[in-house]
């Protein structure tokens, strides 16, 4: 079903008035989600949990997260956007103010896992609502600056959970959230624009871009998936035990060591993620393999600098830490870039919700949890050191599918 709005209340045009309005869910989505790994420690000292607990929180939120997807995915390729969006965004909201209810370890896992279904509305529908707003040339640079809600959002999560947590209880830093999250969904219904699908395609539709089985065909769209899975297992891992390292192992407070994180974050989050965008957007011009390739040389820079924060000195673990995040958010914008482009409109939103699942279940669901069981038996640093050979992994994956990057159409991009 394919539906056209355009809605005139902006001062700007309705695909930038669009694209602003998604930032601010994604945005607030990535606060709530980052604000549980900065309190770790607050959250254990209450309900006496184990870090294998703790890590399965993050699983619990994964799990749903990526068993609503493709159902999530057909209607997003089937019924309009924007009301999908919208339910999403209030399901989540709703989601977070019921923390003030959470008195037990089982309350707040229910919590968490009723957050995903939420996030697996505007997740996967955002970037296809863009990408009919945009060509495949300019995606790449609309789409990592709607990315860069990513590390603003983990480190503003971080800051409240540490700082926010210490001084008014681990509760109170997820109702930043929760209002915020009512208020965007309102003004999306009352703003955002649903663009016509598949309006800025100009790579051919064959079957194995424009099918769902065309999908398990498709290596262009297999490998950026993968890659991508491999990426987020260590991404996932890290995130989520980073804090409780830093306070562990560098001997930072709880509050401290969440700012530190945040810190780095947002810094290197903001950083990477415009430079990772500008290289890319310079190399496409170029080599329509560039999305692949600038993604496979992030990931592999970024493992001696891992190395270095896990298993180096306790001195080195910060500043190593810089420059690991640096590398790491050099692909964020190039490598969802290339899955978007690797499939035509009639099926993006089952690709994306596709990726979601594979990123997910092979990705940052279980990494928390398997961390903290390796923690358990051995110590942090070594549960950490696990997520190197899954950087690996995605670095020969992201090589091997550069060669099957779509070579992309000259056609001029629209004015809107």
């Amino acid at each position: 079903m394919s539906t056209s709005i355009s809605v005139q209340r902006f001062p700007w045009s309705p695909a930038a008035g669009t694209l602003a309005l998604l930032i601010a869910l994604n945005l607030l989505n990535y606060i709530d989600r980052y604000i549980l790994p900065g309190e770790v420690s607050l959250v254990q000292r209450e309900f006496h949990s184990t870090d294998q607990q703790m890590g399965l929180l993050t699983t619990a939120l994964f799990v749903v997260y990526m068993l609503a997807a493709p159902l999530t995915g057909w209607l997003g390729d089937h019924f309009r956007r924007k009301p999908l969006i919208i339910a999403g965004a209030v399901l989540w909201s709703l989601a977070t103010l019921g923390t003030a209810w959470v008195h037990d370890y089982w309350t707040l896992f229910v919590r968490h896992a009723l957050v995903g279904v939420g996030e697996a509305t505007f997740g996967i529908f955002a970037p296809a609502v863009l990408a009919d707003f945009y060509p495949e040339r300019d995606r790449n640079r609309i789409l990592s600056i709607f990315y860069l809600a990513i590390p603003v959002g983990a480190a503003l999560g971080y800051l409240a959970g540490g700082e926010l947590g210490t001084m008014w209880g681990w509760r109170a830093p997820f109702f930043v959230c929760a209002i915020p999250g009512l208020v965007i969904a309102a003004l999306y219904g009352w703003m955002g624009s649903e663009p016509v699908r598949g309006a800025s395609d100009h790579v051919r539709a064959t079957p194995d871009r424009s099918t769902v089985l065309g999908l398990f065909k498709n290596p262009a769209f297999l490998t950026a998936t993968f890659g991508l899975a491999m990426l987020t297992f260590a991404m996932g891992g890290i995130s989520n035990w980073m804090p409780t390292f830093l306070h562990r192992f560098a001997g930072l407070s709880v509050g401290r060591a969440g700012l530190t994180v945040g810190a780095i974050t947002v810094v290197d989050g903001i950083a990477g993620t415009l430079v990772g965008g500008m290289l890319a957007q310079r190399w496409l011009k170029t080599n329509y393999r560039a999305l692949y390739l600038l993604s496979f040389w992030s990931v592999a820079l970024t493992l001696p600098c891992g190395i270095l924060v896990f298993f180096g000195p306790s001195a080195w673990a910060i500043p190593s830490l810089f420059v690991t995040e640096f590398f790491l958010f050099l692909n964020t914008g190039p490598l969802n870039t290339a899955i978007v482009n690797s499939v035509s409109a009639p099926v993006r939103a089952t690709a994306i919700s596709f990726n979601l699942f594979c990123i997910h279940a092979f990705g940052d669901t279980f990494s928390p949890t398997i961390i903290g069981a390796i923690s358990d038996r051995t110590n942090l640093r070594i549960g950490l050191g696990a997520t190197l050979i899954f950087l690996v992994i995605s670095c020969i994956i992201l090589w091997a599918g550069a060669r099957f990057a779509p070579q992309l159409d000259e056609a001029p991009a629209p004015t809107n």
